[in-house]
């Protein structure tokens, strides 16, 4: 039994809001942390530089932090070096790179130094890198599934780009444009909880994020049709000199990595030689935040807009080829907004239209848009830093046409080139269902659910158990899961409490589950995580399936094996035209397939009987095939006569009290229409009608539809062969629940001690009892020359149908010597004229039935009486 509060932190939607919460509080808290320890630390380098020679103190603040950070990271956190978005990305990916508390700590302290050292990179992508890090050492500690920990990380990552940029929308952009492109509920949901509160903490404890907010309150952008030209001119140098910086980034690690020197000297040279460059240049470059606030406000002339730009790009390609942590966000809108700011210059010089800063604003885009590859994330995050309606269109402009240029020379993002770089290549692969990783908890789970209900006694249930070769049954109440009962709740409690106390007294409430669309991965984690030996499957409440560990294995082992692919074109899905639904009181389905009007009352009342004792809802289904020259979806059929058949369906499962779901389907293959209402409707049993003409082709046994489902349906299958010449109702009017009585009498049951043997053992009680059988004859086919016959087989199920039938007629058992099993079951029923003959129908592939022949269909074909063959469903 799960105690309660495992069962609180099972994987759920409550639990993964309750973690993104808490997740954006702990980003926030680090982001503001991160910003003001970088000021503190940056401001002493400031005053070095006014006490001591700038020449002296710049480049040695470089080299001493830069050390100081290398170190760090070599022997504590490897994973700590650059912006972080390649490794999170790669942990996403689940590729085994560490994202955990220590990685945390550790890029949040060399973040510090790297930055105070005069590093010109950004402090954002390591807010994103701590963010994701801190969800996933929270996941370890409240373990989860691995789906929901990469949703947790991207929540994390989302979090902590909100913190940096105070821009809560779009690091939720962000994460679906670069991180995770998953549109579940629960990954949305977390990553908007996450990312705005990460940015309600930034704002409150920190402010606001490169005070663009302030310097541009009272700045209103304009925009009209005659700068189009220019916005689109912005956005093409914009694309060029984007992928130029990219390349520059790639050459740079080259390069230092051609020096084969270690991680602190590479950060320790970068340092102090990105000192010795400010050192050169005007007092203004020596505080990074002030020259990053003196571009953006756009209060200076162009030849020292020039030269910032230059020297920002070229400091930061050697700051981050050399491994120091630090993010490349800042850097590409502070390079944007310059460009962007020239080309306003040039603007407004030739048209006196528009003002240079709101050039700087696209810009920042644009270039952020083209190292980044993320133009929606860019257009928002600008919008959000300035809150100006007017800059929309610039930014859609200039972002869109930077992406493109800078896409056409060269492809995908630079965080993911920066992450095949350490050997992590992430494949561009469609997820195949044919795979495992493509597999969910529909495709793998049993269907056909044996259950107990929630007022069963406890005698009534050990007398189950004991019949049973389970260790456990669910337990449901009008037709919804209410809980499990296993043996060891029996063994507890059956000398504690009386023979008659409801199993809902001593069953496992609430048991763990999965749903129906659950990942093949989420399945195995709840298995493994809580020591189950089988987990419920429910589709909105309802329980429709089980999945055990041997379900998954045998799913292993399909794909192992492989299917030969279908020769020639594959057939459309089919398309359903027409549907009716009843009250879904059952806790199964039973699926008619209907062709015949004349044979539709007899499988609609036996359909009737197996659905009262079993609790099982009938779906009637018409199935309209069609050329293959024409699409399902596409082509206008006549319904007329299919739906009056449904309605007739309808109207006896009125007359008789069930409930009956219809529909009508256009196929280019019968079998495959009935396949897919299966798997769509969770179908439990299929009852069929079989003409039984002898086939046209040596390559089929039952012919093509029937046995397509023999091997491939999933549920359990009844085919019911009607005699030739048998008088059944032409009419609903005439079709009364009961008509069997008047004609199935007497019943051959061939039993082999198979698994189709013994699920046809189970349904002859209830359609002996609704035809009011009088005699019911159990017989086994013995080798003459085997020797002594062993009976159990034949003793136990004579016994069974005993003990079921309590008397109503009389059950005797029969054994006979044949070399030929078919001819002797032929012979017996033929000579007698047993009514009915109940056989297990078998799935013996096309080179057994060559060789030995398909025994159930020789005897479906050979008798005069009518036919019930039986196959259970797939395990």
């Amino acid at each position: 039994m799960i105690n309660p509060i495992t069962q609180w932190l099972i994987p759920k939607r409550s639990l993964a809001l309750a973690e993104a919460c808490l997740i954006g509080f702990v980003s926030g808290l680090s982001a503001v942390l991160l910003k003001h320890s970088i000021g503190w630390l940056g401001r002493w380098r400031l005053q070095a530089a006014l006490i001591l020679p700038p020449s002296f103190a710049l480049p040695a603040f470089g080299l001493c932090l830069g050390l100081l950070c290398g170190f760090l990271i070599e022997f504590v956190a490897s994973e700590a070096t650059g912006s972080g978005v390649p490794q999170i990305k790669g942990a996403l990916a689940r590729f085994p790179i560490a994202m955990n508390l220590r990685v945390a700590v550790v890029k949040l302290v060399s973040t510090i130094l790297s930055l105070a050292a005069g590093m010109t990179m950004g402090r954002q992508g390591p807010t994103v890198h701590i963010g994701a890090a801190l969800a996933a050492q929270l996941t370890r500690w409240v373990p989860t599934s691995p789906d929901h920990r990469r949703q947790m990380i991207a929540a994390g990552a989302g979090a902590g780009l909100a913190a940096g940029f105070n821009a809560p929308l779009a690091s939720v952009a962000f994460i679906f444009e670069e991180l995770l492109p998953d549109l579940s509920s629960i990954t949305l949901g977390s990553a908007i909880l996450a990312s705005f509160i990460g940015a309600v903490v930034s704002r409150l404890l920190g402010g606001g994020t490169l005070d663009l907010n302030r310097e541009l309150s009272n700045f209103s952008s304009t925009f009209s049709a005659l700068e189009i030209p220019f916005y689109l001119l912005l956005g093409v140098l914009a694309g060029l000199l984007a992928a130029l910086f990219n390349q520059g980034i790639l050459s740079s690690l080259n390069f230092y990595d051609r020096l084969k020197l270690s991680l602190p000297l590479r950060i320790g040279i970068a340092g102090m030689l990105g000192g010795c460059i400010v050192a050169l240049l005007p007092d203004q470059f020596h505080n990074n935040s002030g020259l990053r606030e003196l571009l953006l406000t756009g209060d200076i002339g162009w030849e020292f807009t020039c030269l910032a730009f230059v020297v920002y790009f070229l400091l930061t390609i050697i700051a981050y080829g050399s491994g120091a942590p630090g993010g490349l966000f800042h850097p590409s809108l502070v390079l944007g907004s310059a460009l962007g700011y020239l080309v306003g210059i040039g603007e407004y010089h030739l048209l006196g239209l528009g003002y240079p800063i709101t050039y700087a604003l696209a810009g920042m885009g644009a270039f952020f848009s083209a190292v980044s590859k993320v133009p929606i994330t860019a257009i928002v995050i600008v919008f959000e830093m300035t809150t100006d309606f007017n800059l929309v269109l610039p930014l859609m402009i200039t972002c869109v046409v930077s992406y493109l240029v800078a896409d056409q020379l060269a492809k995908g993002s630079l965080y993911q080139r920066l992450l095949e770089r350490k050997g992590y290549s992430l494949p561009k692969v469609k997820v195949d269902k044919r795979t495992l990783a493509g597999l969910k908890a529909s495709d793998i789970m049993q269907r056909r659910v044996e259950t107990l209900g929630s007022q069963m006694t406890l005698d009534q249930a050990i007398q189950t158990f004991s019949n049973s070769s389970h260790r456990g049954f669910p337990v449901v109440a009008q037709g919804k899961l209410v809980g499990i009962i296993t043996q060891e709740d029996i063994a507890k409690n059956r000398d504690r409490l009386p023979g008659n106390t409801p199993i809902k007294e001593v069953m496992t409430p609430q048991p763990i589950t999965v749903r129906h669309n659950d990942t093949l991965s989420h399945v195995l984690y709840i298995l493994n995580r809580y020591h189950l030996n089988r987990l419920p499957v429910l589709e909105n409440r309802k329980l429709v399936g089980i999945i055990t560990f041997s379900d998954i294995i045998r799913a292993e082992a399909n794909q192992l094996s492989g299917e030969k692919e279908q020769l020639g074109p594959s057939p459309d899905p089919s398309y359903g035209v027409y549907y009716t639904r009843a009250p879904a009181t059952g806790s199964g389905r039973m699926l008619v397939p209907l062709a015949n009007p004349q044979s539709a009352p007899v499988l609609l009342e036996i359909a009737t009987a197996i659905g009262q004792v079993q609790d099982y809802e009938i779906e009637c289904l018409q199935v309209i095939p069609i050329s293959r020259s024409n699409s399902p979806a596409q082509t206008g059929v006549d319904t007329t006569k299919s739906r009056r058949l449904l309605r007739q369906a309808e109207r006896l499962g009125r007359r008789w009290e069930m409930p009956v779901h219809t529909q009508i389907r256009i196929s280019h293959d019968t079998a495959q229409a009935i396949l897919e209402t299966i798997k769509q409707r969770h179908i439990n049993l299929i009852l069929m009608g079989w003409k039984g003409a002898p086939s046209n082709s040596s390559n089929q046994i039952f012919g093509n539809i029937i046995d397509t489902l023999i091997r491939q349906a999933p549920c359990d299958l009844v085919l019911l062969k009607l005699p030739q010449g048998k008088e059944v109702a032409q009419d609903v009017k005439s079709a009364k629940y009961g008509s069997l009585a008047k004609t199935w009498k007497r019943w051959l049951i061939p039993i082999a001690g198979g698994p189709n043997s013994s699920r046809a053992l189970q349904l002859i009680p209830i359609l002996a009892t609704l035809a009011k059988a009088e005699q019911i004859v159990v017989t086994q086919v013995f080798n003459p020359q085997a020797g002594e016959p062993v009976m159990t087989s034949l003793e136990k199920a004579t016994y069974f149908l005993k003990q079921q039938l309590k008397g109503m007629c009389d059950v005797v058992s029969i054994p006979i010597r044949s070399y030929s099993v078919s001819d002797a079951l032929i012979r017996l029923a033929n000579a007698h004229k047993y009514d009915v003959v109940v056989i297990g129908a078998s799935r013996e592939g096309l080179l057994e039935q060559a060789i030995h022949g398909n025994i159930p269909e020789a005897i479906a074909r050979g008798v005069d009486s009518t036919v019930i063959l039986v196959r259970e469903a797939l395990h």
